[in-house]
């Protein structure tokens, strides 16, 4: 049964525990490309440098290409009822919590595929 990781944190440590965690960069690259919003994480990323890069990432897509993240969202599928829950007064904050549910949506997918092939 998926149960959903609490934080970052827990996510990455355990897609590193379930082997998946290079599956989990090669999901994200691929939808990104599929965004138009190429990212360039080596398959040799840590997990730390992996959750900087792409909260920097997202933090500037939301500053400067709001419509080009929203199309980043609509790809990657995260849930718009919780991108509703977010409080977007503080952008840092706002684009942590959503590199979060990017990570948690492409997770879900990866762990899926995994688990049901």
């Amino acid at each position: 049964m998926f149960i959903v990781p609490k934080n970052t944190d827990l996510l990455l440590s355990e897609a590193e525990g379930e082997n998946l965690y290079l599956k989990l960069i090669e999901q994200m690259i691929k939808d990104f490309n599929l965004a138009n919003e190429a990212i360039d994480f080596p398959l040799s990323i840590s997990p730390n440098e992996l959750k900087l890069q792409l909260h920097e990432k997202i933090y500037r897509l939301i500053q400067y290409k709001f419509a080009e993240y929203l199309n980043l969202l609509y790809i990657i599928d995260v849930s718009e009822e919780e991108i509703k829950k977010l409080d977007g007064s503080d952008l840092v904050i706002l684009a942590e919590q959503v590199a979060f549910l990017i990570l948690k949506r492409e997770w879900q997918k990866v762990w899926f595929r995994n688990k049901y092939r």
